[in-house]
């Protein structure tokens, strides 16, 4: 099999792995020099927050596991494909050199044995880092079951090291993959996280000790192919990052591609708002320190569809609202709905210098859409009172309800003693001020 019949059966075989930000794309206007190929390139982000492109593919597509879920199972009739480790350099090279990629993405199939795939691994990461000293990035898929020599060996080589765990729950683990063992995924994670804190620590007592994993680990779940609630995901995920220091967990959202029993049918559309859902709720347990028991509960185990999460938990939670945002510490503000990291460090800067109205908080970039149900700031000193379904209606379609009408019980400033023309007038300066001071780093 040529080379070129190889790269599209195994990039495409790849393209279920969500351990990438995005995936291929294809850039019209024939061969020229910088064109990327749909075929394997996908987008993820550097520790600068550069968009980097990666060569997105798989070792092998040959399978000794019948995972029920998955599209290259050992039973499933499709192409079969695999490189040897020459070929796989010599392809990641040329395209780095073509500017077509900036890195590689690379997972497998199981062949043989977890060991033995992992063999023909590292064989190739090595031609591509010691024959070709290619410096660049490199993710790579660990086997569930392989040595613990080899996963070292293999950290060694990789700039992130990830090992999927596959189901929410060792019980859908047992139910539709009975070939793998959640202990079997565990163990080489536990080995990863304590590999990489050994290698931050190392450089202060030998100053070329190597690096290992230096970017991290993540894994990826499958979400709707089994029947757990996203209590139970969203928990499952806290506990990974708490417990082997994860940098991500990916949700991929189930493709039905086999018929099966066990199995959603096969015309059933993938659950990609539910996916987008639970990441929204990741990004906050990560982001902005809440908990997934914040987030939801045994008695609410699922996310509101129409809702983000951030506003699911805040119309549960009334009680804690409004905020004055003149006033508040930095912590609760980060729990309004609309209003981010960047925009609390904006609020506390410029509120040093007067009250913040609503037009000050829309310079700074506070999503009032959102927001305006949840404060109280200098020409709303009482906020919006309103009941939790009416919030709801309102946060689902904010054009149903109009500021004024009976819907809403509102109070004018009149008599509250707000700042004047000429202090609004400071305002607006001291916002824009601040704005200006955190856009330039200072």
């Amino acid at each position: 099999m040529d080379l070129m019949r190889k790269l599209t059966i195994l990039a495409d075989s790849a393209k279920y792995d969500a351990a990438c930000t995005s995936s291929g794309a294809g850039r019209a206007g024939g061969r020229g020099f910088g064109n990327t190929l749909a075929a394997g390139c996908c987008h993820s982000f550097s520790a600068d927050g550069r968009c980097i492109s990666l060569l997105k593919v798989l070792y092998t597509n040959h399978c000794i596991y019948d995972c029920r879920y998955c599209a290259n199972r050992a039973s499933n009739d499709v192409p079969r494909a695999a490189f040897l480790p020459q070929e796989l350099a010599r392809l990641t090279i040329e395209f780095y050199r073509r500017n077509y990629i900036e890195g590689l993405f690379l997972s497998s199939g199981v062949v043989k044995s977890p060991d033995y795939t992992m063999e023909q691994i590292i064989r190739a990461l090595e031609l591509i880092r010691y024959q070709h000293n290619f410096r660049g990035y490199i993710h790579a898929k660990a086997i569930p079951g392989a040595s613990p020599g080899l996963v070292h060996k293999l950290g060694l080589l990789a700039d992130r090291l990830s090992v999927n765990i596959e189901m929410p729950s060792e019980l859908s683990l047992k139910r539709l993959a009975p070939q793998k063992s959640r202990r079997a995924i565990l163990t080489p994670m536990a080995q990863i996280a304590a590999g990489h804190k050994q290698s931050e620590q190392e450089p202060a007592i030998y100053r070329n000790a190597p690096k290992f994993a230096v970017a991290g680990q993540a894994t990826q779940m499958i979400i709707g192919a089994s029947p757990e609630s996203d209590y139970q995901i969203i928990r499952l995920a806290s506990g990974l990052y708490s417990q082997y220091a994860l940098k991500r967990v990916f949700y991929s959202a189930y493709i039905p591609t086999v018929e099966d029993t066990l199995l959603p049918a096969i015309d059933t559309k993938p659950p990609l708002l539910r996916e987008h859902r639970l990441y929204q709720a990741d990004w906050l347990m990560r982001q902005y320190h809440f908990t997934a028991e914040e987030l939801l509960s045994e008695q609410t185990p699922n996310f509101n569809p129409y809702l983000d999460p951030k506003c699911n938990w805040a119309i549960h939670n009334l009680h804690v609202f409004p905020v004055d945002v003149n006033a508040a510490p930095r912590e609760l503000l980060l729990r309004v709905p609309g209003i981010g990291p960047e925009s609390v460090r904006r609020i506390l800067y410029a509120r040093r210098a007067g009250r913040l109205g609503l037009d000050d908080l829309k310079k700074i970039g506070v999503v009032l859409k959102r927001a305006r149900y949840f404060i109280l700031c200098a020409d709303r000193p009482r906020g919006i009172h309103m009941g939790r379904e009416a919030m709801t209606r309102a946060l689902i379609d904010p054009g149903a309800i109009t500021f004024g009408t009976e819907q809403l019980s509102m109070f004018d400033t009149a008599g509250t003693g707000l700042p004047g023309s000429g202090d609004v007038k400071t305002m607006q300066e001291a916002v824009e001020e601040a704005v200006l001071c955190l856009l330039a780093g200072i």
